[in-house]
């Protein structure tokens, strides 16, 4: 008989779709699975935002509680959801191929563009902080919830269309209603953004943590976040912070563009760096420290000053 794997989940729809993602792949490699639906702090405290929760373990917190007891074998997440240093005794196995890492505008108006005057929902502040940058004109509302919570809002009347990750709004099927696609250059996405994290206990035993990540991890995909993931160590960011990076991977060659944007949007360092994909960890910190150089600690600084007023 095969082995089972508890697999832990929030419990809306797009993370629903990510835990049978990841359900599939472990079928394929001949495991049997459960899947376990978890609340965590992030679904419970809708009026408020992230940066206010805090950013350390808002949609994580309540998965490793269960990953460390026994109750799930594997947690599934955004890997754009997860902090850039883990708790003790946890670590990421496997990240699953990455789906295209653009922003993308969505809305019933097919005319909505930012280079009209519209009010867009979103509850990152890195986009916030990107559009005071490129688009001052462009309103801002504060929107949270799962996908489907934020479309209503919208049709409501809240704001004109939703600023998301590509990701979400093709998993979920929303494709006929994405009026642009944002540039990477300008929206650059959050690290991991595309891609579905795996986290375990390390206590979890060493076989079945072997067959999982076979059966789950995208090789491409972990170099870049793995780069990414690095940059955002250094800089400790987390989903309140507004800094942004993308890896590409051609080869041989890591590419590694990255940067921080001030929250008034006054100030954006974007860097790009190149590496070899054998040490994607050292191109990370090697971006982290010239963003850094270039002002971005500065900014950094400035930041976490202002969300811990």
């Amino acid at each position: 008989m095969s082995e089972l794997v508890k697999i832990g989940t929030r419990g809306s729809k797009l993370a629903l779709w990510q835990a049978y993602h990841v359900e599939e792949l472990l079928k394929k490699a001949g495991l049997q699975t459960e899947i376990v639906i978890i609340d965590t702090k992030g679904d419970q405290i809708l009026d408020v935002s992230i940066a206010k929760i805090g950013s350390k373990g808002v949609f994580t917190q309540e998965l490793e509680d269960q990953l460390l007891d026994g109750r799930i074998d594997i947690a599934v997440h955004s890997a754009k959801d997860m902090q850039s240093n883990l708790p003790e005794g946890f670590e990421i196995i496997a990240f699953t191929e990455r789906e295209k890492e653009n922003d993308v505008l969505v809305s019933h108006d097919k005319s909505v563009s930012l280079k009209k005057e519209v009010v867009l929902g979103t509850s990152s502040t890195r986009r916030v902080s990107t559009l005071k940058h490129f688009y001052p004109h462009v309103k801002t509302v504060e929107v949270r919830g799962n996908l489907q919570t934020r479309i209503r809002k919208m049709e409501e009347g809240l704001c004109d269309a939703l600023l998301l990750a590509y990701a979400g709004a093709h998993r979920m099927e929303y494709d006929h209603m994405i009026v642009a696609e944002l540039d990477l250059n300008e929206f650059t996405p959050a690290v991991g953004q595309g891609s579905v994290a795996i986290e375990v206990s390390k206590k979890l035993d060493s076989e079945l943590k072997a067959k999982i990540a076979d059966a789950c991890n995208h090789q491409e995909t972990s170099l870049r976040l793995r780069a990414e993931r690095a940059y955002l160590r250094v800089l400790e960011g987390g989903c309140s912070i507004p800094v942004f990076a993308l890896a590409s991977l051609n080869e041989g060659q890591l590419t590694l563009k990255g940067g921080i944007v001030s929250l008034d949007g006054n100030e954006r360092i974007s860097i790009v760096v190149e590496g070899d994909f054998r040490e994607p960890e050292k191109l990370g910190q090697e971006l982290a420290k010239e963003v850094f150089a270039a002002g971005g600690k500065v900014i950094l600084d400035q930041i976490k000053q202002t969300l811990n007023k």
